[in-house]
């Protein structure tokens, strides 16, 4: 067969159902394919980031590997930014992208770019093909990287003449590849150095991240919690890991973190950290991160661990695997739930002293709506069972304090690379893997008119997606730090011109709605979940709002600035 079928072939072997993409010359031979394949969903993108975030949504909301197809040029690069996101949080995407023919690589010829020498730092492995005969094992190892291990994106470069050519097409079943071997099971040994520091401990923490996520192993972590009635603080991408609304979440650590989850952390005398990788808006200033604790930091990438934080105790597993046998030594200790509350009375009383000192609260103040409001309302009404994608900015730290997290895989937010624009095709790439659950997109009037083109994308797929804008005309995030930091001097980041959101929504063939005092939130949240279609709901919030607590960055993340 050819080589575009051997593609879809393969496709259809790895269990795929739907590509997000943008077609173009270097790679018609596949789409010529794809239109012979009924069974085979293409979601037709405006913008190639756009199917490169969509597709990155759709693997963060199902588990399943994301796939995205495009041109060569500026068709793959047009990719990197949504690679690059994908890399920075684990991941699994597969991006497949046309190439010049093979006699013209290197020849400057029509959209041609080096895109596997481009894209080498920021793809967990990538691929230009060469010969037809190798295609078949390349597309299978391209699935495995990207879903084995650590996630992480994969690229596959196909030239055109690569398309057209003709081989048999061998699918092995299973790959192995000499230089990539997962660990996934754990070391036994340091399993039990782990549990005698928790058996020892006084001040103990347990702190969540993305990994738990990824293994999908946020019931053993619960359990764990639960039986050693652990205090539970959670990363960005670690939110949703573990119930917000159970009565052990202290939330998200780190620079927005909450006061206790911080002052928690920096006082604890053992901290077993899960599928994390301790970076800077988590630590803070390194050397007063968890100063007197043992850290136990269990995560399947062996380059995570001590690259950041001294460890204790390194284990590199699995996370699901490793937290079982963890339990397995807990229910060997023949310990009941009793004595562990009894252990730990004083520590809770600590934490809770400092609940009640500091709760997450923002003051109202006069008739302009307060993004936090709107946040909690939205919780109320939704019961915590939506999908809630983010953009990146205020709208995100705000959505991360004030939404309670039921379920795993129902935030879908850029977090290492903090990528403006990244919610609205997310979310669609996370309806699209969901038809049937709520999908809310919280926005900033910045980040949504990034990939704003990506309405059509949208209503053309008929995607009930409910767009929430928090709009304070300004590039909130930055506004804040030049409030704080910067003499107030507002240098490039108030909107002299901002779209009508809702003539925006019904020039694309969507709802729109604005609403501007605080009396109209819930009515209009209301509307919004009930209406069955698209809808941007545009909601003017007060301009100069900020988002706290917030650790200036260098400092300690017990240097917190608060209300």
């Amino acid at each position: 067969m050819t080589g575009a079928k051997m593609v879809i072939e393969a496709l259809k072997r790895e269990g795929v159902e739907v590509l997000f993409g943008y077609p173009g010359g270097a790679i018609l031979d596949i789409y010529d394919e794809l239109y012979k394949t009924p069974d085979l969903k293409h979601v037709l993108v405006r913008h190639e980031q756009g199917a490169t975030h969509a597709a990155d949504g759709y693997a963060r909301s199902t588990g399943k590997v994301g796939v995205v197809l495009v041109t060569s040029g500026p068709g793959a690069t047009n990719t990197v930014t949504g690679i690059a996101t994908a890399y920075m949080d684990s991941i699994p995407i597969v991006v497949l992208t046309g190439q010049v023919p093979t006699r013209l690589i290197g020849n400057d010829a029509f959209q041609e770019v080096d895109i596997t020498g481009i894209t080498r730092p920021i793809t967990k492995h990538n691929f230009l093909v060469k010969r037809i005969e190798d295609l078949p094992t390349i597309i299978k190892a391209a699935f495995y990287i990207a879903k084995t291990g650590r996630p992480g994106p994969v690229l596959v470069d196909i030239p055109k003449d690569i398309q057209q050519a003709k081989g048999e097409f061998n699918y092995p079943e299973e790959i192995k590849l000499r230089s990539y071997n997962p660990v996934y099971e754990p070391h036994i040994k340091q399993i039990e150095r782990a549990y005698q520091l928790l058996e020892n401990a006084e001040r103990p923490v347990l702190m969540l991240g993305g990994g738990i996520i990824s293994a999908n192993a946020s019931e053993e972590a619960r359990k764990l919690a639960e039986k050693l009635k652990l205090p539970v603080v959670m990363t960005l991408m670690g939110l949703s890991a573990f119930p917000g609304d159970h009565e052990q979440s202290l939330g998200m650590l780190g620079m927005h973190g909450t006061y206790y989850a911080n002052m928690a952390v920096a006082n604890c005398d053992v901290l077993l950290a899960v599928g994390v990788r301790f970076d800077d808006r988590v630590t803070g200033k390194v050397d007063a991160f968890a100063p007197g604790a043992k850290i136990i930091h269990i995560d399947i990438d062996p380059s995570s661990i001590q690259k950041n934080v001294k460890v204790d105790v390194p284990i590199v597993a699995d996370c699901k695997r490793a937290l079982k046998r963890l339990l397995e030594f807990v229910k060997q200790g023949g310990k009941d739930k009793k004595y562990w509350e009894e252990r730990f009375t004083d520590w809770w009383e600590q934490i809770n002293i400092w609940k009640r000192r500091y709760p997450l609260t923002y003051k109202q103040e006069g008739d302009y709506i307060k993004p936090q409001f709107v946040i909690e309302k939205l919780w109320e009404l939704t019961k915590g069972e939506a999908i809630i994608a983010t953009e990146v900015g205020q709208n995100q730290m705000w959505t991360a304090l004030f939404y309670k997290f039921k379920h795993p895989r129902s935030l879908i937010t850029s977090g290492g690379l903090g990528t403006m624009g990244f919610g609205f095709p997310a979310a669609i790439g996370a309806q699209i893997g969901n038809p049937d659950k709520l999908v809310i997109d919280i926005a900033g009037d910045g980040s949504i008119q990034m990939n704003i083109q990506e309405l059509a994308t949208a209503v053309e797929q008929r995607l009930p997606i409910k767009i929430i804008i928090l709009n304070n005309g300004f590039l909130g995030m930055v506004r804040q730090w030049q409030e704080l930091f910067y003499g107030k001097r507002y240098s490039a980041v108030k909107f002299q011109v901002i779209p009508d959101f809702v003539k925006l929504a019904e020039a694309y063939g969507a709802v729109g709605m604005r609403i501007t005092r605080p009396e109209e939130v819930e009515p209009a949240l209301k509307k919004v979940l009930q209406t069955n279609s698209l809808v941007i709901l545009d909601i003017h919030i007060a301009p100069e709002e900020g988002v706290f607590p917030m650790v200036p960055a260098g400092k300690a993340t017990t240097e917190m600035i608060l209300l």
